[in-house]
């Protein structure tokens, strides 16, 4: 199982939020580059980079910052945030990410991403299907830097991109993400019993090394770690000798 350290950009710091919430965030870090080099130091072999305020306004973007971090750490790195066009995924691979996530587009223009995995390849590309559950408890997508739910069906998504080949899924139940509450193993389960093909990245809520041992034995392919590194519930190095 990879390990991923997250570091989510706002105003050029690091920070956290919690369940979303953009007036509920944790500033961690105003030197974004510091904590790339101590990820690195402890052993990181991928780093996960978000950039919160493109997330909400791809007006409002930190792509230099990003490219920066980027040729800084010399290992991989996944990043996303605010990706409405082919260029910004070509910009971003030809600065050397390895990966760049998919959110919203991937619920709104579902043609229009279709062709980026013809064009990319399955292996360049993270959808980000994160779940907001609706009242019969179906698993929906949120979408809008979390701010609103749509109509799409976690599973209906999923199939709809297996034909283009997806393999690598980030799965967020929102309402863990940033509380240290455990992940969603059920919904982890439920997701690898359907598609056993996907490499399944989880994220929000790993507080413990036994969260992520129980994720190892449900087999899942990656986990994204934020909080729980910068507060101390255990170490980079702890998580990987583990």
């Amino acid at each position: 199982m990879i390990i991923y350290p997250a570091i989510d950009l706002r105003d050029g710091k690091c920070i956290r939020l919690y369940q979303g919430d953009y007036q509920r965030e944790t500033v961690y870090s105003l030197d974004p580059s510091g904590l790339v080099r101590n990820f690195v130091s402890e052993g990181a072999d991928w780093l996960h980079i978000v950039d919160l305020d493109a997330a909400k306004d791809p007006k409002k973007n930190q792509r230099a910052l990003i490219y920066e971090l980027i040729k800084l750490s010399g290992i991989k790195v996944q990043t996303g945030g605010g990706i409405r066009t082919q260029d910004q995924i070509k910009n971003l691979l030809d600065q050397g990410a390895m990966r760049v996530i998919i959110g919203s587009s991937a619920v709104k223009n579902t043609n229009e991403v279709a062709g980026w995995f013809k064009y990319f390849g399955a292996e360049r590309l993270v959808l980000a299907l994160d779940v907001i559950f609706d009242a019969k408890q179906q698993p929906m997508i949120a979408v809008n830097a979390w701010q609103d739910m749509s109509e799409s069906s976690l599973y209906d998504l999923i199939a709809y991109y297996k034909a283009f080949g997806l393999t690598h899924l980030l799965c967020t139940n929102t309402s863990l993400d940033g509380t240290l509450k455990g992940p969603d193993y059920i919904l982890y389960e439920n997701l690898l019993r359907k598609f056993p093909f996907l490499n399944l990245q989880a994220s929000g809520g790993i507080q413990s090394l036994a969260d992520l041992a129980r994720l190892r034995g449900l087999k899942v392919g990656g986990a994204i770690i934020g909080r729980a590194l910068y507060e101390n519930k255990f170490t980079l190095r702890e998580v990987i000798a583990c």
